[in-house]
């Protein structure tokens, strides 16, 4: 997606292509198969959901064919990693890769070892604080219980996703927000969880016994020989080597 003359132009391919992805099952698939997939067109040729996708159909009323609303399905399943994993932005990482994607980020460190080594911030310990395995938060509880806000912390957007970005958070639902009478109102809201509510931790933490080079260099690999050995250097950007 760029902006050309004010107005955003999604790239795509028609919905007739041999190529295109029809359903959320379709891409489901094909994030298992590459592994890792953003949102959005970025510096790699074909490495995004919207370079396989009819443009037509993004935010249209026909959700049965709209990518964007194949995220939500996708990160309701929970089969699926989907948060902000690449450069601050959206995108997809299957369960085979993730334990290699969070050794990387996480640099082999879970959480409460990151801050015990004063290698976390206090606003992300804050945050962090309110999740177990079992919690799931929209975006707006977390704000209010991690103390951001008006008169509070400031950043809030900014740790958050760093948060992502280190794996430590993923997006696993989207729901609108309810009034005192519990009728839906407004946009779709963002819901945190943690990844190993996905996968369990023991699966996430499994690449933990190899150092981040050794998980870096597996993913580079392995995306080089899906989308090109000439994107070797964008590639390694979007990965973050270590």
């Amino acid at each position: 997606m760029e902006e050309i003359n004010g107005k955003w132009i999604m790239s795509g391919i028609d919905w007739k292509d041999p190529g295109c992805l029809h359903s959320a099952g379709d891409l489901s698939d094909y994030i298992d198969r590459v592994g890792f997939l953003p949102l959005f067109a970025c510096s790699v040729p074909g490495f995004s959901v919207e370079e396989h996708t009819d443009p037509t159909y993004w935010w249209s009323e026909k959700a049965d064919r709209d990518p964007w609303a194949w995220r939500t399905v996708i990160a309701r399943e929970g089969k699926i990693a989907y948060g902000k994993f690449f450069e601050r932005k959206a995108g997809f990482i299957s369960k085979k890769w993730f334990p290699y994607f969070a050794n990387l980020r996480r640099n082999g460190y879970d959480f409460d070892a990151l801050w015990d080594d004063g290698k976390a911030s206090l606003r992300q310990k804050k945050i962090m604080d309110l999740f177990s395995e079992d919690t799931r938060l929209f975006s707006f509880e977390i704000k209010e219980l991690a103390g951001f806000g008006k008169g509070g912390e400031k950043g809030f957007e900014g740790t958050l996703s760093g948060l992502q970005m280190q794996s430590y958070l993923c997006m696993r639902d989207f729901q609108k927000r309810k009034n005192k009478k519990g009728k839906e109102y407004g946009w779709d809201v963002a819901i945190y969880s943690m990844p190993e509510q996905l996968y369990g931790y023991k699966h996430v933490a499994k690449a933990y016994k190899e150092s981040p080079e050794e998980s870096y260099e597996r993913i580079l690999k392995h995306l080089c020989k899906e989308f090109g050995a000439e994107n070797e250097q964008s590639l390694g950007k979007l990965i973050q080597k270590p």
